[in-house]
């Protein structure tokens, strides 16, 4: 048989030893030629087109009571075509519709990694980027929606005042009437500058484009012009391959964080879906964002620690030329969370902390400034 390149998918599969092997079967021939096996010809397509199972074993966790099974199974590299959206179609099109089936990770050879940009900046272009070569990032969200532009923009000064380093809009913060998306970037901002110039530092103002499809790119370019240092998106809400898109803009050439608005059935769902570090690293990284946000353990979601540690890993996991990115945990988190958190994730992390800002005391500018030592003063008591 001709060698060709292959990669592979690691599937958790639900079901006692025979309904798990008879989906892995399944998965062969639904996430290729889509076709009764029994009718394909012999040849080039049997013997290379289709889904090939790798190996085939216990995936049962010794906490759980339900059986389920790994199956490692690979595809032909020229079937995802050298595009992000037919690789994730092989990995997880037509079987996402059936039940008991999860994606663990994803195993690309470099002949198809190449293929991809991935990240513009990643973790060491960011940190050139704001200038904080070793220290967690700090990051906020303006909130809440219904505030005008005006008041956002005076929140984005008090906050980059206080020394915070990446101010972004919340997700919900599109082109509404109270706040539309050309005068809220422009004053964001504008302010966020204002208060670089009286700090010093290199704070950076990250505009949420998210929008329809045809006004994603000019929303982008126009954030960009206005001053803003990085982009936000919901991959979900958009689309993986228009988030690439954003990344891969040599005239927009913005650090891209992502939102994960709309992911969340594909990782609650304890049977089904995509797994934590999969989905959070390994595919997002693909997608080219330079940071992923998340919810952290702890906060108003129900991700647990063992989860985030994952998404962490997932960030970082070789994957050929494709840059680490920042895992960015937050979601209803405390300034008093910052030591835990800093123990399960160390210095590669960007702290996001929306409303636990305003809970600390009156004053948002010290109080950004009491998140920022807290960070540093940690981090000293942990090195001495």
């Amino acid at each position: 048989m001709e060698k060709r390149a292959r990669f592979s998918v690691l599937y958790r599969l639900t079901g006692d030893e025979a309904t798990a092997l008879n989906k892995a079967k399944d998965i062969c021939l639904e996430q290729s030629v889509e076709f009764p096996g029994d009718l394909l010809p012999e040849g080039f397509i049997r013997e290379h087109i289709v889904g090939r199972i790798e190996s085939f074993g216990p995936a049962t966790a010794s906490h759980e009571t339900a059986p389920a099974y790994h199956a490692n199974i690979s595809f032909d590299v020229e079937t995802a075509s050298g595009e992000l959206t037919q690789l994730l179609n092989v990995i997880f099109g037509n079987i996402s519709i059936k039940p008991g089936i999860t994606v663990e990770s994803i195993d690309l050879p470099d002949s198809l990694l190449r293929q991809f940009q991935g990240p513009r900046f990643g973790r060491e272009g960011l940190r050139e980027w704001l200038g904080v070569p070793q220290r967690p990032l700090l990051f906020t969200a303006l909130k809440p929606m219904g505030l005008s532009s005006e008041e956002l923009a005076k929140m984005a000064y008090q906050c980059a005042l206080g020394g915070i380093d990446i101010i972004k809009d919340d997700h919900g913060l599109t082109n509404q009437v109270f706040a539309p998306f050309e005068e809220r970037v422009s004053r964001c901002a504008e302010a966020v500058e204002r208060a670089n110039r009286e700090t010093g530092q290199q704070c950076v103002y990250v505009a949420n484009v998210t929008a329809p499809m045809d006004q994603l790119i000019s929303r982008a370019r126009y954030a960009k012009a206005a001053g803003a240092k990085g982009l936000m998106v919901a991959p979900a809400l958009v689309g993986l391959d228009a988030m690439r898109l954003l990344a891969e803009d040599d005239e927009i050439a913005l650090p891209i964080f992502s939102h994960p608005a709309f992911q969340g059935s594909y990782v609650t769902s304890p049977g089904n879906g995509i797994a934590h570090p999969a989905l959070f690293g390994q595919i997002t990284r693909l997608a080219g964002a330079d940071a992923v946000i998340y919810p952290n353990f702890g906060g108003r979601f129900s991700f647990s620690r063992a989860e985030c540690k994952a998404i962490a890993r997932g960030t970082e996991m070789p994957m050929g030329a494709i840059k680490p990115i920042f895992p960015c945990p937050g979601g209803g988190m405390s300034l008093e969370a910052i030591p835990d958190m800093l123990d399960v994730y160390g210095r590669d992390v960007i702290f996001l902390i929306g409303g636990g800002l305003f809970r600390h005391g009156p004053d948002l500018t010290e109080n950004c400034r009491y998140f920022r030592q807290l960070v540093e003063s940690t981090l000293v008591s942990e090195i001495a």
